[in-house]
């Protein structure tokens, strides 16, 4: 399981803390409940908080971007006001944020539940210091999770010149590592639980990218051992302007607390890892000659310039063996993307959803998922959904139900319990299993073991990354005309605990190309899941050279052991 991906899910991270010692269920909770009684009771969050409103760029035309997008738009003859691109590569979701960075001359507004500190990042970094350094204002809204051990390193960014970071739903205590983080606050794990799932990247109000991706290498294909599919949206015009306001929206909330109300820079650097495991600190490539070769390149700051700088990386396991990990390029060219012009609208949570007395407002029933799903029941003849993680609950299974008694066309490609980053997520969905098949609803499950390597979502071969394959994306095309893109999943997290964003585009060409993009892997990346004579059958895909399975495929004994186990008993809300 990748080291960065490993808290990448509040609900599983959770339960991973405390099922993962070698104790029985009931020990491991005696355990941490009899040690957060000694350590949850002193920590809390600071009541004074200097946290100074700001709000995007209001002319977003007074920039070389914002120029541009209108330029594109002029030379397409278009009356809609918003145009996309469909990102379906880790590479491309690698250099279209670069050309983002490189690109603003004004702002940059970057919010997400998780950026991990590793060797793309630092990159990343790099690119955000060179912006600052010209005058670009930076505000980085993080989920606070996901900051403990060596990813606290990221924080220290909020001491940069002209970048602001701040930390959203912070829990108390120390950041030395997550077991203890969430050991500290057992006291209100109903608060651990509800986090900002949000994932949106703007450059001077005028273009963004949204989606299922973090900022991590396992989510650029980098990882030597398992890699994210995923897919994301560049989005420009109006429609970046909307995301814009959904992050003022949140940057200014109470929930989000500036670094420096909660660490200094000497306690953050206090949690850098020894140097036999350290990664360099935020903004400094690796220099280790066996490890790292950058190609000669200078840096550009023009809107969509193409960089030829690039980081190949030789991973030596502890066996010997070494895996070159792909160079990747510094940025990409936009305007030469094929954009499309459509009708669209964002979906998004109110940041009250995940406050703490979110339960008793009435702003907590009407979430961006509950949006979606009335989408959905308007479905007429197809809908194509892909979502890493899919645990319907009673209420979503009686409107797929509803969908399927009017002759809708369903199929749903997810992980299989092998490919689950967060096993057990599968448990609810297994529960659900026979029963959406029973509706003739088609499952498809991502294979963990990939021939080759994944380049883009639905090929396979190539160099990028590791074998190893996790779903994450999360997109529903319906009719064959409407396209969603965003970064929730058809789960009762993302329902009821995590807010979440997402970007409706009504686009037949869009829709077609994300299509073409997913129906490849249904075919070769993924087993179709039958029900035959009331037992799971697992179908391998097409020229696999594997063989049909009556039982999880690919799983280890202890994840099919772990299925049987806590599946009667796992409250689907925490999965």
């Amino acid at each position: 399981m990748p080291t960065a991906a490993a808290s990448s899910r509040a609900g599983p991270a959770f339960s991973r803390a405390f099922f993962g010692a070698r104790l029985s269920g009931g020990a491991r909770w005696a355990c941490a409940l009899l040690l957060s009684c000694g350590i949850s009771g002193c920590a809390s969050l600071p009541t004074e908080v200097d946290r100074p409103v700001s709000h995007a760029l209001a002319t977003p035309t007074e920039t070389a971007l914002g120029r541009a997008v209108e330029a594109w738009a002029a030379k397409a003859g278009t009356r809609n006001d918003s145009g996309f691109a469909l990102v379906g590569s880790a590479e491309l979701a690698f250099t279209s944020r670069m050309a983002l960075i490189q690109a603003a001359q004004k702002t940059l507004d970057i919010q997400y539940y998780a950026i991990f500190a590793d060797d793309t990042t630092q990159r990343m970094f790099e690119a955000l210091r060179e912006a600052a350094n010209r005058g670009v204002r930076i505000r980085i809204l993080l989920d606070d999770f996901n900051t403990s051990g060596k990813n606290a390193q990221v924080l220290k960014l909020a001491f940069e010149k002209n970048i602001e970071l701040r930390l959203f739903n912070p829990l108390p205590g120390g950041r030395s590592s997550l077991f203890f983080r969430i050991l500290s606050n057992l006291k209100d794990v109903d608060r651990i639980q509800r986090r900002m799932h949000n994932k949106i990247f703007i450059a001077d109000n005028a273009v963004a990218i949204t989606g299922g991706r973090n900022l991590g290498e396992t989510y650029f294909g980098q990882s030597e051992n398992t890699n994210f599919v995923d897919i994301d949206i560049l989005a420009a015009g109006r429609i970046a302007r909307d995301l814009s306001r959904s992050f003022d929206r949140y940057w200014n909330n109470p929930q989000a607390y500036p670094v420096q109300s909660l660490m200094t820079a000497k306690e953050i650097e206090a949690l850098k890892p020894q140097a036999s495991n350290a990664v360099a600190s935020p903004g400094a490539l690796p220099s280790n000659p066996d490890k790292t070769t950058v190609a000669s390149g200078t840096p550009t700051a023009a809107a969509g310039s193409v960089n030829p700088t690039t980081t190949e990386r030789v991973v030596t396991s502890p066996g010997g063996a070494t895996t070159t990990l792909p160079a990747l390029p510094e940025s990409t060219n936009l305007s030469q993307l094929t954009w499309t012009w459509a009708p669209s609208v964002m979906l998004v949570d109110k940041p009250s959803k995940i406050a703490a007395d979110a339960d008793s407002t009435e702003e907590s029933q009407d979430t961006a998922v509950d949006g979606l799903l009335q989408l959905m029941s308007q479905a007429k003849t197809d809908l194509l959904i892909v979502t890493s993680y899919f645990v319907p609950g009673p209420r979503m299974m009686e409107q797929l139900a509803a969908i399927r008694q009017k002759g809708v066309r369903i199929r749903v490609l997810t992980n299989s319990l092998a490919s689950n980053d967060a096993p057990a997520a599968h448990v609810g969905y297994a529960r659900y299993r026979k029963a959406l098949l029973g509706m003739g609803i088609e499952l498809y499950e991502m294979r963990a073991e990939q021939e080759g390597s994944i380049t883009s979502f639905g090929s396979s071969g190539g160099s990028t990354g590791g074998s190893r394959a996790s779903l994450h994306a999360k997109v529903v095309v319906m009719d064959d005309r409407l396209l969603v893109v965003g970064s929730m999943n058809l789960d009762l997290r993302s329902k009821l605990q995590n807010s979440e964003v997402a970007i409706i585009i009504r686009s037949r060409a869009l829709s077609q190309d994300a299509t073409r993009l997913i129906e490849p892997a249904l075919a070769r990346s993924a087993y179709r899941v039958e029900l035959v004579d009331g037992q799971l059958v697992w179908r391998a895909p097409q020229g696999s050279q594997l063989k049909d399975s009556t039982t999880e495929p690919d799983a280890s004994l202890g994840l099919k052991l772990m299925l049987k186990l806590i599946g009667p008993f796992a409250p689907e809300e925490m999965l």
